[in-house]
């Protein structure tokens, strides 16, 4: 397939597809566009960044709008899930734009928002529910909303809906949607035993493949600085100040260690934002927004971002720390090279992390270009964090009665309370404190 036009899309969704700059389909959605409009089960892995979501949207649309028809008060036609707030919210405002010619509703349902207005919209009834599985899984159980009558389901992300952290929620949400209906898992990974799980809930799949499994694409300029540990954000500094950085997100491993290192940048003199599960809601999407329109130049983000955020101009991503997963690397350096561009994909790697750069390249299939040993020079700032704290005297020697110096002896313990412990411990290597060495008078 060449364009759109050939795919048998209604003229409203051409309309849309072609406000937004597009005529001919990527890879993935050439073939999984077709498949799903005849109704068969899809299981699709391609790279990040080759447009997935508008793959499995345009038919979804596409069969709303030969349905002409609204759906009854607390269902709806089609379930997409998310493994997080924000690629649904991201989903959302996919359908929105390529329905912008049709009457579609859309309701996203996620957490970390007051429950009142998602129960409203699905009152109504609606064609298509966005949402992340732990809130729709509530609202089902408590009646607001019916999964009867759903004649499709999407799995976006499937390798991280499916991982068994999920699995419970996920099965109890799929018993509620009827067994004739159409199920489409989409990925850039699909690990073997995540597969397995994905066949109980798939009836004869069509398999799309459209890139070797887990391949980072060609158009990301990959790279690997050595540094130790406690030059990790000295160098990331002098990254963001040497390179030509237009916009980046800088991944880190834990939400301290993002808040740590946008708290670090904001006193280098770099404008940056946090993400991750601790913000609230309103936070989250304010930092994104942020980012979006430019106000903030540096997001710095923990794994939770690497599935969620879509946006162009990216130019750099930075592992300030790897992965622990190295899948998840795969993730996080498609946030850029987005839309047909190039980008570069810098990894800071301590020595501690040389084992997850291993399995990362055994993933990936390649070796990532290393820039050697780099010697980063340590801010003031830090010198003064790391600088070690001035020895101590040994305690016998300022033990006197006086001041520091004092000539006068120590008072010896009695025999009798000699190698006991303040808290009456009986006997030597108890709780408490540590036995005292007998000193010479």
């Amino acid at each position: 397939m060449k364009h759109f036009n050939e795919l048998g899309l209604a003229e409203p969704i051409l309309r849309a597809i072609s406000d937004e700059g597009y005529s001919q389909p990527t890879p993935i959605q050439a073939q999984v566009i077709p498949l799903m409009t005849d109704g068969q089960d899809i299981v699709g892995i391609a790279q990040t960044g080759t447009g997935k979501t508008a793959a499995f949207v345009l038919p979804l649309l596409n069969r709303i709008h030969a349905r002409r028809q609204r759906p009854a008060q607390k269902t709806c036609a089609a379930l997409i899930l998310a493994p997080t707030r924000e690629l649904a919210s991201q989903i959302a405002d996919s359908i929105r734009t390529y329905a912008s010619n049709m009457r579609v509703s859309v309701t996203v349902v996620l957490g970390g928002v007051k429950p009142g207005g998602q129960i409203r919209a699905l009152a109504r009834g609606t064609d298509i529910i966005v949402a992340t599985p732990g809130r729709l899984l509530d609202h089902v159980q408590t009646g607001a909303v019916k999964l009867d009558a759903t004649e499709t389901v999407v799995l976006d992300e499937a390798d991280q809906m499916l991982d068994l952290g999920f699995m419970p929620t996920i099965r109890k949400i799929l018993a509620r949607l009827p067994e004739q209906r159409q199920t489409v898992l989409l990925s850039a990974t699909m690990p073997k035993q995540i597969r397995s799980l994905a066949d109980d809930f798939l009836n004869q799949p069509a398999e799309v493949s459209v890139a070797p499994q887990s391949r980072p694409i060609e158009r990301i300029e990959q790279s690997v600085m050595h540094v130790e540990r406690h030059q990790k954000r000295d160098a990331l500094v002098g990254i963001l100040r040497s390179e030509k950085v237009e916009r980046a997100i800088v991944f880190t491993r834990t939400k301290r260690g993002a808040d740590k290192v946008c708290e670090f940048l904001q006193k280098a003199g770099i404008n940056s934002g946090a993400i991750h599960g601790n913000k609230s809601q309103p936070q989250r999407e304010r930092t994104l927004s942020d980012f979006r329109q430019r106000k903030t130049k540096i997001l710095v983000a923990t794994d939770i971002a690497a599935r969620g955020i879509d946006i162009d101009g990216v130019s750099h991503v930075i592992n300030f720390e790897l992965p622990n997963v190295p899948e998840a690397y795969v993730h996080r350096i498609g946030r850029t090279a987005r839309a047909g561009k190039s980008g570069v994909a810098i990894s800071l790697c301590e020595h501690a992390e040389r084992g997850l750069l291993r399995d990362i390249e055994r993933l990936i299939g390649n070796s990532v270009q290393r820039d050697g040993v780099v010697e980063v020079p340590v801010a003031a700032e830090s010198q003064e964090e790391q600088a070690p704290k001035q020895s101590r005297p040994p305690r016998h020697e300022n033990r006197g009665n006086g001041d520091a110096g004092s000539d006068k002896p120590r008072r010896r313990r009695p025999k009798w309370r000699r190698g006991k412990s303040k808290n009456n411990n009986q006997g030597r290597g108890q709780s408490g404190d540590a036995p005292r060495q007998r000193l010479a008078s």
